[in-house]
C-alpha cells in the first residue's frame, strides 16, 4: 500500500529577503560533503569582487537544485527563446581575497 501523506511546508519569506541580491558571478567549490555556492558581484573596473551571498549545500541539494534550473531554465527558453552563452571569466587570482575553505 503507498503511502501519499505529503507534509505541506508553509515557506516564509520575509521583505528583507524578497527585495534579493543582485549577483552577475558565482563560483562553485565542494568538499567530501558540501558544495559552496559564492554569489558574487563584480562591477566593471573594479579591481576587487564582493561575495554577497554563500550558500552551502549537501550533494544531494546540489544536485535537486541542478535539475531544478535545468527544468526552469528550459521554461525560459520556450517563453523567451535560447539563452546565449557569454564568454566564461576566469576566478579572480587568489580567488578574489576570498578564504578557499579546501585550500591547505
Amino acid at each position: 500500500m503507498e503511502n501519499n501523506n505529503k507534509q505541506e511546508i508553509k515557506i516564509e519569506l520575509s521583505p528583507e529577503v524578497a527585495n534579493g541580491i543582485y549577483s552577475n558571478r558565482a563560483f562553485i567549490a565542494h568538499s567530501g560533503s558540501e558544495f559552496f555556492l559564492d554569489f558574487i558581484s563584480i562591477a566593471p573596473n573594479m579591481p576587487h569582487a564582493k561575495v554577497v551571498s554563500r550558500i552551502i549545500m549537501t550533494p544531494e541539494n546540489a544536485k535537486s537544485l541542478l535539475f531544478a534550473l535545468r527544468e526552469n531554465i528550459g521554461r525560459y527558453e520556450q517563453t523567451f527563446g535560447e539563452i546565449k552563452p557569454v564568454k566564461p571569466v576566469s576566478a579572480p587570482k587568489n580567488n578574489g581575497g576570498i578564504p578557499n575553505p579546501f585550500e591547505a
